[in-house]
């Protein structure tokens, strides 16, 4: 046997033997089991805090910001709304749509209306929402 023949079966033995572990992994990383999968923050509690809206990406409709584990929007017609972050899946800080009007999870495209009810999953269970009071340039965002 020479060298080329030798380093080409050795090549070949190693795949071999390899094949079975990678392709378990490939099939464990793409399972259903959430049983590793982070567990989602809980909505925040106690809640009672006041954002400047006279600036940012408040300021202006469409725009949102998230603070202290909440997602607050300016809605397309002026109004506020404000909702826990933490998409109910798996975490991921959810993402306004002002277009839409609603709240979407860019991991896994968990879909929420603006009150936080899940309309499309993987999520199952509805993000919690705040209520929110608007006094000069100062908004209230509450339990």
């Amino acid at each position: 046997m020479n060298r080329k023949e030798f380093f080409s079966r050795v090549g070949f033995g190693a795949a071999a033997a390899l094949l079975p572990a990678c392709i378990a992994g490939l099939a464990s990383s793409c399972s259903s089991d959430n049983s590793t999968s982070p567990s989602p923050a809980p909505a925040p509690s106690g809640v009672d805090f006041l954002l400047d809206v006279s600036s940012g990406s408040l300021a202006t409709n469409g725009g949102y910001l998230v603070s202290q584990g909440i997602v607050v929007a300016r809605t397309n017609s002026g109004t506020f709304i404000a909702v826990s972050a933490a998409c109910t899946h798996e975490g991921t800080n959810v993402n306004y749509v002002a277009s839409a009007n609603d709240f979407l999870c860019p991991n896994h495209g968990a879909q929420f209306s603006s009150t936080g009810v899940v309309t499309r999953g993987p999520a199952n269970t509805n993000l919690k929402q705040y209520n929110t009071s608007l006094t000069g340039n100062s908004l209230r965002v509450y339990s």
